[in-house]
């Protein structure tokens, strides 16, 4: 096997959501109500919320449900959100909070227990897949990337840079970023350069009460946390 000649730091953008407990006595319309008007959202966020009698919603809860058991799950969201920007992250954030519902964040959709979009409880399904921006700087060798992006997506952005920068990550490439960082991430060349999440340096997070975090501001015992602890 040949290995890589230049060893590539990562950074990465994680969004991690907190769960509520859910209310009988609010809605998912009240949900939905609460994203059209919240204030501070920089793109129209109704473009991005599907609820179920949206025609488009089976297609786009199915898309990226890699582990086909739960595809017939009678657990479904209420509502799909795909963000398109932090701000968008935010409200849903907020809004899931006032109105009870759960929140189950997809990436790539290859949690084996379903957990990214199951759940026994209402739940708000936010689905990641518009944010998948990758930004390589070759001469500090580290890259910034969206959670929503796969494996394959950025091993072929390394590519386009640099013919000797490589990551250690994972071997599928329709694995999502953030699902594999935050559980470590394991690949053909850990022994060597350890876990992929020991290649993080920095990430973004928004916290429960929607505030934009990075590894200063969170402090490091989160930072440790959201890469598999």
């Amino acid at each position: 096997m040949k290995y890589l000649s230049s060893y590539f730091t990562f950074a990465t953008a994680i969004a991690l959501f907190f769960s509520f407990q859910p209310s009988s006595a609010d809605s998912h319309e009240n949900f939905v109500r609460c994203l059209y008007n919240y204030p501070h959202i920089t793109n129209t966020i109704s473009n991005v919320v599907y609820t179920q009698t949206n025609s488009s919603y089976s297609s786009l809860l199915d898309h990226t449900i890699e582990i086909r058991r739960f595809s017939n799950s009678s657990s479904k969201p209420l509502v799909i959100v795909t963000p398109l920007d932090v701000s968008q992250i935010q409200a849903t954030i907020i809004c899931s909070q006032r109105h009870g519902l759960q929140i189950r964040t997809r990436s790539g959709g290859h949690d084996y227990e379903g957990l990214s979009y199951v759940a026994q409880v209402p739940f708000v399904l936010l689905d990641l897949l518009n944010l998948r921006e990758i930004t390589v700087d070759e001469e500090s060798r580290t890259a910034w990337v969206q959670s929503g992006a796969t494996l394959g997506e950025l091993y072929y952005s390394i590519s386009q840079k640099s013919k000797t920068l490589g990551f250690p990550a994972g071997s599928c490439a329709s694995v999502g970023i953030g699902g594999h960082f935050s559980g470590g991430g394991y690949g053909f060349m850990m022994r060597k350069y350890g876990l992929a999440a020991d290649n993080v340096i920095d990430a973004h997070i928004i916290d429960v009460n929607g505030n934009l975090l990075d590894r200063q501001a969170m402090g490091e015992d989160l930072f440790w946390a959201i890469r598999g602890g």
